[in-house]
């Protein structure tokens, strides 16, 4: 505990500090990834160093790699502090490119499902606190810095950011990709993780929230059949659902979801292929 809080006040030292801006030699560490609003970054930096982004410390790997996320609709710049083994650091801000997103309408849901009844609230409302605990653990995992893989073939049928129309009700942001396939259709892990939530939601149906370390979190909706349970540690590869259209949803597929902790990113933009393979 004393070294995080040394560490964020002599992060925002260096970050405030003349000499440390103006000096030529070259940064040490790197930031990678596509570097635009909804996605996440990738970075990595000597073995031993200490990571801050905007004075807040991360979790980094013990050969020096860490990973953040741009916000949907981030237009300010993130600062990246970095303090090195040797004492010496780095500062630099990086701000995300801008996107466009679509305006998307969906007929057909249930209309229970897009004007919940009340008797429904509360159960929601528990749904959707266990979501938000579930995305605040911070482990150390790092099997998805190498890229995850798509959880499902499919035809991708709903893209990250989209404007929503639900039945004529303009609704919130789709936060998540959408592969429609057959029901029974396997649903694969992409990368190694702890599941966090195995349950049957109202809106979501059957959903698996798996936590992939650093905040780094995925959640699979509207599952037909869910073959993991909290508490269980999966491997990149390993079944653990099948597509189905539980929940709110027209019919078969998978809506994916990626979060750093609160941030909600753009899985597709973190695959290691541009799309995923035919059904």
């Amino acid at each position: 505990m004393i070294r995080r809080r040394l560490f964020i006040g002599a992060s925002l030292s260096l970050a405030a500090s003349p000499v440390f801006a103006q000096q030529e030699k070259p940064v040490r560490f790197a930031v990678t990834g596509s570097l635009e609003q909804g996605s996440l970054a990738l970075g990595s930096a000597p073995a031993g160093s200490l990571v801050a982004l905007d004075g807040r410390p991360l979790h980094v790997t013990a050969d020096g790699r860490f990973a953040f996320g741009f916000g949907p609709d981030q237009t300010a710049a993130s600062l990246v502090t970095v303090r090195y083994p040797d004492g010496g650091g780095d500062s630099r801000a990086f701000t995300p490119a801008p996107r466009q997103y679509d305006v998307q309408r969906v007929d057909g849901l249930p209309q229970n499902t897009v004007t919940p009844p009340p008797q429904v609230t509360e159960r929601i409302r528990r749904e959707a606190e266990a979501i938000y605990l579930a995305r605040l653990n911070d482990t150390s995992g790092s099997d998805f810095l190498s890229g995850f893989d798509w959880p499902a073939p499919g035809i991708l049928s709903g893209v990250f950011g989209s404007r929503r129309i639900n039945n004529g009700i303009p609704g919130s942001p789709h936060y998540g990709v959408d592969m429609a396939a057959p029901t029974g259709t396997p649903i694969l892990a992409p990368a190694d993780g702890m599941v966090r939530i195995s349950a049957d939601h109202y809106l979501s149906g059957g959903i698996t929230l798996l936590d992939h370390g650093q905040g780094v979190s995925t959640a699979y909706l509207h599952q037909s059949r869910r073959l993991v349970a909290a508490g269980e540690t999966v491997r990149r590869g390993q079944r653990i659902g099948l597509i189905g259209a539980t929940g709110r949803a027209t019919g078969p597929h998978l809506h994916w979801t990626l979060n750093w902790f609160q941030v909600r990113l753009d899985p597709s933009r973190s695959t290691r292929k541009p799309l995923p393979d035919p059904v």
